[in-house]
């Protein structure tokens, strides 16, 4: 057992503190691919009494036109939290007509990459940028893997723990020990974010049209159906954001200085073949730049230090300007057995895991460290639930079932203080539910979709569409909204398109002028 984690967690009990760890802020943000009544992608545009996709704060789009992203504030409480989601599902469902929201994150069927169209974002430079970004990641990585939708948990903790921690640390609670502190975060988890996938991977499974003439290793489970016996999560697999065009990018996490240097070594390093592609073809944009990474979001990872950014100013600098503000956890998959997509035991959770990963002991990762962390992120996507399987661990190979009995048996005490003032015990009944999985693997949701798909004899785009449309029904039979919040979100739809009238109408210079502005102002 990790003796620092127990002297921190015992010096935050003792703290006479009992509510350090309550209050964390909370979003969420969902996507989902709209595709018609039969299940197949919507060609349609986003819809216009949605708003504007570039400038509406809580819908927009992701990759494509069709791949709508729902974003919640930050909230206190995970109960407001899924509450202002279902709102948002609410508003969006009134507005689809007869399209649904797609309920899982591997996609629904699709014919080849000119099937899913590319993001419009409207006129402006800042709209022409995010969709030849785009544009970039089809030519690179193929449109099919940016089709695949997941939920992402953005968190922050509460300003008294920081106060708290810092006392605990001995050091001054400043914006660099936040910083220092949320990258020990990251590193814990890289180094135990596997157990996401294991307790919470929901696509085992994916429509066989996805794979093309490849079955990429996994076994067919009827003429429509692929399927990996023992998965937990394809879609962070090697199939999807964990994409083996990117094995060669490499970002540290040992240091805020050291995460943007080799970011920004990525987005200024030309990369052969996409200087072969080209910028454009036929006076068509192909991609931003023929470099490594074109910006910086276009690194995949499992998490990521955020800070809100400024307009025109990329993520780093955003980062350098005002410290890490909080992370964003990437791995979770669109559960088809939740309505929105996500529930309140799995954010409790990683509310918890967080905190287990703060306070753990957190050395640098070397690159044999980093090797075996991806190697294990690839066994629990692909085989997670085989018996005895084994992962790295400090050189040596250790059962995935005693070292998530250890992860989650250390997480009992962050529970209590979570719990502390409710009878209810949320947060401790959140970890037995997990502890459940661990001990009943037919429990993980990555097992219940893979038995619902052989119990009914149904392929994957049947099981998907009836969910899709048991969530489209169970939204349209909700007692009436909130009205207030429609109303916001009418209002908010209303400004989102007057904004981006006015950016378009401010623009001045070429394109080309203002993508030279930009990239210079992101390395700087």
């Amino acid at each position: 057992m990790d003796q620092q984690f127990e002297k921190r967690l015992g010096s935050l009990v003792n703290a006479r503190e009992p509510g350090v760890l309550q209050n964390g802020l909370k979003g969420v943000e969902r996507e989902s691919l709209r595709v018609l009544a039969d299940g197949h992608i919507a060609h349609t545009a986003h819809p216009a009494a949605l708003g504007s996709a570039l400038t509406n704060e809580h819908i927009t789009t992701d990759f494509s036109e069709a791949l709508i992203e729902l974003v919640t504030p930050a909230f206190t409480s995970s109960w407001e939290l899924l509450q202002y989601l279902c709102d948002l599902h609410q508003f969006v469902y009134r507005r689809l007509g007869d399209e649904l929201l797609w309920a899982t994150s591997m996609p629904c069927p699709l014919r080849d990459d000119d099937d899913v169209p590319t993001a419009w974002y409207g006129t402006s430079h800042v709209g022409q940028m995010k969709r030849v970004y785009r544009e970039g990641l089809r030519h690179r990585y193929g449109a099919l893997m940016q089709a695949i939708s997941g939920v992402h948990y953005n968190y922050s903790f509460p300003a008294l723990f920081w106060e708290v921690y810092s006392s605990v640390r001995e050091t001054a609670g400043t914006q660099d020990f936040r910083s220092a502190s949320y990258f020990e975060l990251l590193r814990n988890y890289r180094r135990m974010g596997w157990i996401v996938l294991y307790l919470f991977g929901t696509s085992p499974a994916v429509g066989r049209d996805f794979l093309g003439n490849d079955m990429a290793g996994l076994a067919p489970l009827d003429a429509l159906t692929a399927y990996g016996p023992h998965a937990t999560s394809l879609r962070m697999s090697d199939l999807g954001y964990r994409n083996r065009d990117q094995a060669g990018v490499s970002v540290s996490a040992n240091s805020l200085g050291e995460y943007v240097r080799d970011l920004r070594h990525a987005i200024s390093t030309p990369h052969p073949a996409y200087e072969q592609m080209g910028l454009k073809r036929d006076g068509q944009w192909l991609q931003l730049n023929s470099n490594v990474l074109q910006i910086e979001n276009e690194f995949y990872s499992a998490i990521r230090p955020k800070r809100v950014a400024r307009s025109g100013e990329s993520p780093s600098a955003a980062l350098l300007r005002g410290g890490v503000e909080y992370v964003e956890m990437r791995a979770l998959d669109v559960s088809a057995f939740d309505p929105v997509g996500v529930n309140q035991t799995k954010l409790r959770f990683l509310e918890a895991f967080a905190a287990l990963c703060v306070l753990r002991a957190s050395p640098p990762i070397d690159a044999g460290e980093q090797v075996s962390i991806d190697d294990n992120f690839l066994k629990v996507a692909r085989r997670g639930r085989e018996p005895g399987l084994n992962l790295a661990r400090e050189g040596r190979q250790l059962p995935l079932a005693s070292w998530a009995a250890e992860i989650l048996d250390s997480m009992t005490g962050i529970c209590e203080l979570l719990d502390h003032g409710d009878a209810s015990r949320p947060y401790t009944t959140a970890l037995r539910a997990q502890q459940e999985k661990l001990a009943d693997v037919a429990r993980t949701p990555s097992a219940r979709l893979l038995h619902e798909l052989q119990s009914t004899g149904e392929s994957f785009f049947s099981l998907a569409l009836r969910m899709s449309r048991q969530h489209r029904d169970y939204f349209r039979d909700l007692a009436d909204p909130h009205a207030e919040r429609m109303a916001e979100f009418e209002a908010e739809a209303a400004r989102s398109v007057q904004a981006q009238a006015a950016i378009e109408a401010a623009d001045r210079g070429s394109f080309e002028q203002y993508l030279e502005r930009y990239f210079a102002a992101a390395t700087r």
